[in-house]
């Protein structure tokens, strides 16, 4: 099964971008559209089964409601550590972790919700391949990006904070399970007593285990163990989607000419003055992101250089900075993360449109 192909074709039909890709097809599974646009991983053989709700009525029992829990987890045995706290916990990892492929219609809120979802597994699945970082950088920006992965989706505290990284395994920090260990044995569990489940599970144990590797891949990407992702390319964006796709280039081409960036940036809001697909404004909104989470993130003061390049174009220059706060709010935890105070960056305030300054000040 490989991630990218469902990866690019999940892009193309969330934003109705270039070729119509053929039904995204693995040997088990197919996206499916509804009548509102969402759209799923379906099972081949089970069409109303997906990926993600084969394992709903799976859902452990919430301890948290009715009168103190007297079971023990379903997978006991082979995690004696694991309580049924814990236990819930890890089915809301596994779920969020299977609805990343997932495409939904969103009002405004969720929206920024869904994007800072979805660019946060992008990133994760980057920081490998960048150089220009130390390991301790690295870790602080994969910290950065599952926080929002997980906070974006959203699930609730005790899950935001149930996990840490060690080194690129992420283990369920109270019992040092490591996720990957428990998504293995979950599917495994279920595959070989599936007939003990035939009222709950409708899909095959080959197709189980087909969840489990295609779980496991995401997994992997999460922790930065697999080949990163790309962005599809399209017609006219060759430039922006390049340096998406490959950070470390963005950030030498930033060192070496900030200019050269710059006018990147320029030159998509001239083309976008006669048309703009939605395709083309989720790459610029990426791009910008990107300034912000690799830029920005270690050094605020060089927002400074992006206004002034900018300033004596103000509507460019409004458009851009007011992106960089309003469609994300990975800015607002960087500033707080390096103790900013926006008082101190007028110039940058003064460019500000309606929406920002709602959120920001």
């Amino acid at each position: 099964m490989e991630l990218q192909k469902l990866y690019s074709d999940c892009i193309r039909l969330k934003f109705n971008c270039g070729v119509k890709p053929e039904p995204s097809c693995t040997d088990y599974m197919e996206y499916g559209l509804y009548e509102d646009n969402s759209a799923e991983l379906f099972m081949v053989s089970h069409p109303d089964e997906t990926f993600t709700s084969w394992m709903s009525r799976l859902r452990p029992k919430d301890p948290y409601y009715g009168s103190r829990p007297d079971w023990k987890p379903t997978l006991s045995e082979p995690f004696e550590q694991l309580d049924v706290y814990d236990e819930m916990i890890m089915y809301y990892l596994l779920f969020t972790i299977n609805t990343t492929l997932s495409i939904n219609t969103y009002n405004t809120y969720s929206a920024m919700n869904e994007f800072m979802k979805s660019y946060s597994f992008f990133q994760l699945s980057q920081l490998s391949e960048i150089p220009q970082f130390s390991e301790e950088q690295k870790h602080l920006l994969r910290d950065f990006f599952f926080f929002f992965y997980l906070y974006a989706h959203p699930v609730n505290e005790d899950t935001l904070y149930a996990c840490s990284f060690s080194e690129q395994h992420l283990v369920h920090t109270k019992t040092d399970i490591s996720l990957e260990d428990y998504f293995s044995a979950y599917h495994d569990h279920y595959t070989l007593l599936r007939n003990e489940y035939r009222e709950q599970i409708v899909i095959t144990a080959e197709e189980i285990q087909a969840c489990k590797r295609l779980t496991l891949e995401l997994l992997y990407t999460i922790e930065g163990r697999s080949p990163k992702l790309n962005m599809p390319s399209e017609e006219g964006l060759e430039p922006i989607i390049m340096l998406i796709n490959n950070v470390s280039q963005m950030l030498q081409l930033y060192t070496e000419e900030p200019e050269a960036l710059f006018q990147i940036m320029r030159d998509f809001l001239i083309q976008a003055e006669g048309h703009s697909s939605t395709y083309a404004n989720h790459c610029f909104k990426t791009l910008l992101q990107n300034y912000a989470s690799y830029i920005l993130f270690f050094r605020f003061d060089e927002v400074q250089l992006l206004v002034d390049a900018f300033r004596h174009t103000p509507a460019w220059c409004e458009i851009i900075v007011s992106k960089l706060f309003n469609d994300s709010i990975f800015l607002e935890k960087i500033m707080r993360l390096q103790q900013v105070n926006l008082d101190a960056y007028p110039d940058v305030t003064m460019f500000f449109n309606e929406e920002a300054r709602k959120m920001i000040l």
